[in-house]
């Protein structure tokens, strides 16, 4: 699949055999190069695709934190209604 998507004003031409939605994940991008942009007007492009990349790769990595805790969180719930349930089932009923 050939996707052209635009950042900063330039376009770029993609292949990608995933189903993913590379217009909108680039409007994302592009929306984070141009806020970091407006923050300073002497930064070049380079810099600002890094900063962007950075602050990026940071969000990542708290979504990432935030799932863990979720899941363990999960797991914790989990456990406990196990618990409860073979408390709750008399011994012998499941046979």
């Amino acid at each position: 699949m050939k996707v052209t998507i635009t950042i900063r004003g330039r376009n770029y031409t993609l292949r990608s055999d995933e189903d993913e939605d590379l217009p909108a994940i680039a409007g994302y991008v592009d929306r984070k190069m141009a806020e970091i942009a407006s923050r300073s007007a002497r930064v070049d492009d380079y810099t600002v695709a890094m900063l962007a990349a950075l602050n990026i790769a940071s969000e990542f990595e708290q979504f990432r934190k935030q799932v863990r805790e979720d899941l363990g969180g999960l797991d914790r719930d989990l456990a406990s209604t196990a618990v409860l349930l073979e408390a709750a089932i008399p011994e012998g009923a499941s046979s």
